[in-house]
């Protein structure tokens, strides 16, 4: 994903009259202008505007969790459940199951880890091998398994 594409799916939801993608996409734009302005001082490549799309995504579902705890908008709930929705519609598929321990059993092959001390590195590494798009958690749970 990049600026164009993301203006362009901005348009799109301007002419479908689709508020909370509009909503949502619009505030993924401004987290991107602002990082763009204040803090790099240049264009956004892909992977960080995939950063800043993973990033406007956690706070949304922190915001959507404490939403159900507190119970009391229905409404809100449900539109921030859509725009999580939206915005994972938007994210690379998740790495898991058996192409995830594939990916884990390589690395730890290759990379010569073999205690809970390199669980770290190891981690790292099948998160670089994912491209980031893995379920850490999951991963160190897998690796933790494994490791002696």
């Amino acid at each position: 994903m990049d600026k164009a594409f993301l203006q362009a799916e901005i348009t799109s939801a301007m002419r479908a009259h689709d508020k909370p993608r509009l909503s949502i996409l619009r505030l993924v734009k401004n987290e991107i202008d602002i990082k763009e302005r204040e803090e790099l001082k240049r264009p956004l490549t892909g992977p960080e505007v995939l950063a800043v799309l993973k990033k406007v995504l956690k706070q949304t579902g922190e915001t959507l969790e404490g939403s159900v705890k507190v119970g009391t908008n229905a409404e809100r709930t449900e539109l921030l459940q859509t725009q999580v929705d939206i915005l994972n519609g938007y994210l690379p598929a998740q790495v898991c199951g058996d192409e995830l321990d594939a990916i884990i059993d390589r690395v730890l092959a290759d990379g010569g880890f073999a205690s809970k001390r390199d669980m770290g590195k190891a981690i790292a590494s099948v998160v670089a091998e994912t491209g980031g798009n893995c379920d850490k958690a999951e991963v160190a749970r897998i690796i933790g398994g494994k490791l002696a």
